[in-house]
């Protein structure tokens, strides 16, 4: 019995009209998010990063060379607002990850590009991010992380249109 089994089972006692069912499945869902944002944090702070930075810098990275999108291109993949994202990459910027611009589509606008520093962290950090993923999912075997994924991507596509 784990944790969110006992508080179904309250309810149960408390209130057997209810069906609790999918109380269990969104309680674990929250519990496990918490858990993995906890060691996503603690993995991403070894690099001196956080999530936020983390996710501007990896979002340059993985767009390849040149390694610069707009400002415009970048709130749209991490979803946050034009406030948000000029706090970061301020931020990222003075620690000299980052640099800003002339955009030369766009004279009134500018790119922000990953430095060559912010290339080699970014680097690091993604593969330790990635054996810490491993790590995480590791009490699933391939195929029950498989089956997971197939189930979790169709109940996400109740909530977010498909890319393609």
């Amino acid at each position: 019995m784990d944790h969110v089994d006992r508080i179904t089972a309250q309810w149960n006692t408390e209130r057997p009209d209810l069906d609790t069912g999918p109380m269990g499945t969104i309680g674990r869902i929250s519990r496990l998010s918490q858990h993995l944002s906890r060691e996503h944090a603690a993995q991403f702070a070894k690099h001196g990063l956080n999530l936020a930075s983390f996710d501007v810098l990896a979002t340059l990275r993985r767009t390849g060379a040149p390694h610069a999108l707009t400002p415009k291109a970048l709130m749209a993949t991490t979803m946050v607002t034009s406030g948000t994202m000029t706090n970061r990459l301020d931020r990222l910027e003075q620690a000299g990850l980052i640099t800003r611009t002339p955009d030369p589509k766009d004279g009134r606008g500018f790119l922000v590009q990953l430095t060559d520093q912010g290339f080699t962290l970014v680097d690091q950090a993604v593969t330790a991010h990635v054996d810490n993923q491993k790590r995480l999912v590791a009490p699933l075997n391939d195929e029950e992380r498989s089956q997971l994924d197939a189930l979790l991507k169709k109940w996400l596509a109740g909530f977010e249109p498909s890319d393609g």
